[in-house]
């Protein structure tokens, strides 16, 4: 078999971060009194809750339709109930016609990019950034611009502005943010989307953790202005709410005339989402609400045990940096990069974390001396012991 050509799409970006990380497991032994703490990744490991599988199940013995093609933007239903149910969430008007569900919401992101950008277009990216945008816009040759953040990890309004040429198509934001899990203010987002406006280019928003932000009440109040269509997308996912990862079931929120063309990238790549994975959301938006309040209660506390038990690290040089959503983003202290402390805490400490290497430009010397650690699927339990490892950990 032939190799591919030496210059490709694919090969203008990195490797998935994701597996790179998991083959640090390879050949390594964890003795019973210290199994693995896997912290390197967001995406939930239980299955759905038992009721909504049994609609599942009961879906694909007793209705055709699962098993075959659907609409291209998704089940008109969903649509309509996603629409309902952010309007009211944001107090905005969001129509169904504005609403387009995607095979995730990394396809949606990479249907909307598709749609705004063309050859050596910019975009607009808060660093660190979530490491699957940086790779698809690699991809698509769109050159990626580092937008600066402060010492509170929220992008800077001011270097953005200033970084905008006749090139820039977007400013991608994540809140509550992957990788830091620090939550955008409402009055930070505002500005955002004013400068989207003034400028002539599009706030592309991904929220697929927002129903763990701690702030009660809308997270933000984009909606609410009259030509929000103009100027902003919003990209939600069902994945983290309601467990359906494999389902693969995103969606897309912008102007309906967007919204067609994003039609066009989807109809030759998936076709339609899976129809399955999009009655289950819907069944989940219409059934789980007490369910997922007891979710993020649960993810919020698993945050203050983040926060309440950093103490021991901090007095050994370690620093909390963001904190929020799945995700706790650190600083070490050690005269190590983070790559190679990310190695030697799986074969010395039995911890998988990612370095910030994986989500910062390459010689980005802050990345050398920072982790995520994705906290979602450990227990308060868990993160006592894996900070105790921390601490023990020689360097």
């Amino acid at each position: 078999m032939s190799n591919p050509p030496a210059t490709t799409r694919t090969g203008a970006t990195f490797a998935p971060p994701i597996p790179a990380a998991r083959r640090w497991l390879e050949g390594v032994e964890f003795p019973p009194h210290r199994p693995l703490i896997n912290v390197s990744q967001a995406a939930p490991v239980a299955p759905p809750p038992r009721a909504m599988r049994e609609e599942m199940a009961r879906l694909v013995c007793d209705d055709p339709n699962v098993h075959l093609y659907g609409a291209v933007l998704g089940l008109p239903a969903l649509r309509a109930e996603v629409a309902a149910q952010f309007s009211q969430a944001y107090g905005g008007q969001i129509d169904a016609s504005q609403v387009g569900i995607t095979s995730g919401c990394n396809e949606a992101f990479a249907a909307v990019m598709s749609c705004l950008t063309d050859q050596n277009a910019e975009v607009l990216v808060p660093v660190p950034w979530y490491f699957n945008h940086k790779m698809w816009l690699d991809m698509a040759g769109v050159r990626v611009v580092p937008l600066p953040c402060g010492a509170d990890l929220l992008p800077d309004l001011a270097a953005a502005r200033a970084l905008i040429t006749p090139a820039t198509r977007a400013i991608v934001m994540v809140t509550p943010n992957n990788p830091t899990g620090v939550e955008y203010p409402p009055a930070l987002m505002a500005g955002f989307a004013a400068l989207a406006r003034e400028a002539g280019i599009y706030l592309v928003v991904d929220e697929t953790y927002r129903d763990f932000h701690s702030q009660t009440g809308a997270p933000h109040g984009l909606f609410q202005h009259e030509h929000w269509p103009d100027h902003l997308v919003q990209l939600y996912s069902f994945s983290k709410a309601y467990r359906l990862t494999g389902h693969r079931v995103g969606a897309v929120v912008a102007g309906a005339g967007l919204l067609g063309e994003i039609e066009k990238f989807l109809d030759t790549v998936t076709i339609c989402p899976t129809p399955l994975g999009q009655h289950a959301a819907l069944w989940g938006m219409q059934h789980l609400h007490s369910w997922l309040a007891a979710e993020r209660t649960e993810v919020l506390a698993r945050r203050a045990a983040i926060e309440q038990g950093f103490a021991p690290l901090a007095q050994r040089g370690w620093k909390l940096l963001g904190c929020g959503a799945y995700f706790a983003y650190v600083e070490h202290p050690f005269d190590i990069d983070a790559e190679t402390l990310g190695q030697r805490l799986v074969r010395e400490a039995g911890i998988l974390a990612l370095p910030a290497t994986m989500f910062t430009p390459s010689g980005d010397t802050a990345g050398q001396r920072q982790l995520r650690i994705a906290f979602a699927n450990i227990d308060c339990k868990t993160i006592a012991q894996m900070f105790d490892r921390l601490c023990a950990f020689p360097g």
